[in-house]
């Protein structure tokens, strides 16, 4: 079983896998959320947490359902 911080790495490789499959940048992703690149960066390689909120959008704008960032 996978502990909180290896969920969380994994929650933020698919992020970014779903964001490069999408054809965003960090920057153009960031831009849509109204965060820095660097906030983004910093979920992506889980340097920092996530909200349910931000997730929500992030799923909203790539079209992609919630549940897959979530293979674990």
């Amino acid at each position: 079983m996978l502990n909180e911080k290896e969920k969380q790495i994994i929650l933020g490789k698919n992020i970014a896998k779903s964001r490069k499959l999408k054809g965003f940048t960090q920057n153009k992703l960031a831009e849509k959320l109204d965060i820095s690149r660097e906030h983004l960066a910093k979920i992506e390689t889980a340097k920092r947490g996530i909200s349910i909120n931000l997730l929500f959008k992030i799923s909203e704008i790539l079209d992609i359902p919630e549940k897959n960032f979530f293979e674990f």
